[in-house]
């Protein structure tokens, strides 16, 4: 960390591949490379929830912002289902994002246990919108539909092979 500055440089996280369809696979790892500055070499893996889809989950270490910038670098792809998530560092709160198609891109803070936070500021605009929509409204903060959405291609990935990459910081 650099002496006057309060916030971390570095953190790390997770890129989930949950389903691609083979001939995308390279311009995934392109778009990795590109965002992380570090070559990117996935073990793709059979999905088993999406016949004739792949695969793949890798760690990261990068600057503070680098789950933005993957999931911005992915989301091109509307055939792609996938998750990025931040760690939470110092001064600096953590992030997950989720793409299915036909939802499109979700974004939610994280605490340092990887629970969804809501503000403050964003749960009394909720309440001001009616309580008949607040029900609706939290669903959407929390990324039910996305995490609904998901779940039966999380599970593929158990026994899965990990990729470290790594972004050169600081």
């Amino acid at each position: 960390m650099r002496a006057l500055n309060q916030f971390a440089d570095a953190t790390t996280g997770v890129v989930y591949i949950h389903s691609s369809p083979a001939a995308l696979c390279p311009h995934v790892e392109w778009a990795l490379t590109a965002a992380l500055e570090s070559r990117a070499n996935l073990k793709w893996t059979a999905q088993p929830a999406d016949g004739g889809m792949q695969r793949a989950t890798s760690n990261w270490v990068g600057p503070v912002g680098t789950a933005a910038r993957i999931a911005n670098a992915l989301r091109s792809w509307s055939m792609l289902r996938f998750e990025v998530t931040e760690d939470p560092s110092e001064g600096v709160d953590g992030e997950r994002f989720s793409f299915v198609p036909g939802l499109g891109l979700w974004r939610g803070s994280t605490s340092a246990n990887g629970d969804v936070v809501i503000g403050e500021m964003r749960l009394k605009a909720m309440l001001a919108n009616g309580r008949d929509s607040f029900l609706t409204e939290i669903d959407t903060a929390l990324g039910t539909a996305w995490d609904d959405a998901l779940e039966s291609y999380r599970s593929g990935s158990e026994g899965a092979e990990v990729t470290w990459l790594r972004r050169d910081v600081g």
